[in-house]
């Protein structure tokens, strides 16, 4: 597949083109961040950017912009990590 085919398939299809960016606030645990990448490890996807962030108040932050990922699947995804007991919040919206 070419840049141009590539390109005009994204602006066909602007969903797989859409950056997503989901936030999680936890607490500040020391495996946490493993256990959020392995969720995209196991669906073969690479978050374009991971930052991971230890606040003043003990809480970790952690943002990741996901492309090529459909919105319905990352809702699934967050949802899932939304459980785990020691996330306080995760959500995601469009950059």
């Amino acid at each position: 597949m070419n840049v141009e085919t590539s390109l005009a398939q994204s602006l066909a299809e602007p969903e797989a083109a859409a950056l997503l960016r989901l936030r999680i606030t936890a607490e500040a645990d020391p495996c946490l961040l493993g256990r959020v990448l392995a969720r995209f490890h196991n669906l073969n996807v690479l978050p374009r950017r991971v930052v991971a962030e230890l606040s003043c108040r003990e809480l970790l932050h952690i943002q990741l912009d996901l492309a090529g990922v459909a919105p319905e699947r990352l809702s699934q995804i967050t949802a899932r990590l939304g459980q785990l007991p020691s996330i306080l919040q995760a959500y995601w919206h469009y950059v």
